[in-house]
């Protein structure tokens, strides 16, 4: 099992959609995956076809001591996914301070799915250092980082860097950090020299391959559908098909 935590420094990104698309081009290459949702805004599922009144989810499962399967679900372009689930305020306090006290929760509970040696799991967490970030680090192998080509983003990159070596440096089991630069207008000078301030200063690290701003994306979120089976021949299809394949060179993820 791999471990692909997707995480960003600030919200707004289009951390969740690049996700949820991620997810779809992998699995596309005949790869098993699972998308974990540990964003108490709860939006993966709508990526995913799942109804929006169903309150099912890990904050469930977890405060109620009943095993993640029941809750896992399968979307129609094959991959499955956990969503955090519909809870209350005093219900995310709960389960937030629940997990703040058990380190390990998170690898224990990814061992209770009894996934395949060459499952797939990508995880999406909210913005910033939080708990669930925590958790995530403390098992992910390999951090995709979501970022703007906005100065905002690029103010924040210190902050994950640190956070990605206090948790991460010393885990022989973590194989690198990548960022992925989303929503890309080519027309605005401001991204563009964002974008060569980025490829100048972080080398390898960073992903190539922009995700430019489409409009497609947006439709197949309102459609419950993945871009790359809504818009086949999209820029922002096209970008996420050449991310995965760059992904898979860098990272190997699948066998």
């Amino acid at each position: 099992m791999r471990v692909i935590a997707v995480i960003s420094p600030k919200g707004g990104v289009g951390k969740t959609t690049v996700t949820a698309n991620l997810a779809a081009a992998i699995a596309a290459l005949g790869a098993k995956v699972t998308i974990l949702d540990l964003d108490p805004q709860n939006a993966l599922r709508l990526h995913c076809g799942m109804q929006h009144e169903d309150p099912a989810g890990v904050v469930r499962q977890t405060m109620s001591g009943l095993p993640w399967t029941d809750a896992l679900y399968e979307s129609s372009y094959g991959v499955h996914f956990l969503p955090y689930g519909v809870v209350d305020e005093p219900d995310r306090v709960a389960f937030e301070h629940f997990i703040k006290s058990k380190p390990g929760w998170l690898a224990t509970q990814l061992s209770s799915l009894d996934l395949a040696d060459e499952e797939i799991v990508l995880i999406d967490t909210p913005p910033g250092p939080t708990v669930y970030l925590q958790q995530v680090l403390h098992c992910a192998n390999i951090a995709l980082i979501v970022i703007k080509p906005d100065a905002a983003s690029y103010s924040t990159i210190p902050s994950i860097e640190s956070l990605l070596h206090y948790y991460c440096s010393d885990r022989q089991d973590f194989f690198g950090s990548s960022y992925i630069v989303n929503q890309m207008d080519a027309n605005k000078q401001l991204h563009r020299d964002i974008l060569q301030m980025l490829r100048a200063n972080m080398g390898a690290q960073l992903v190539p391959i922009t995700i430019h701003k489409d409009e497609a994306v947006s439709e197949a979120l309102a459609c419950q559908s993945p871009v790359s089976l809504y818009a086949k021949h999209c820029s922002a299809t096209h970008d996420l098909l050449q991310i995965t394949t760059w992904l898979q060179d860098r990272y190997k993820l699948i066998a």
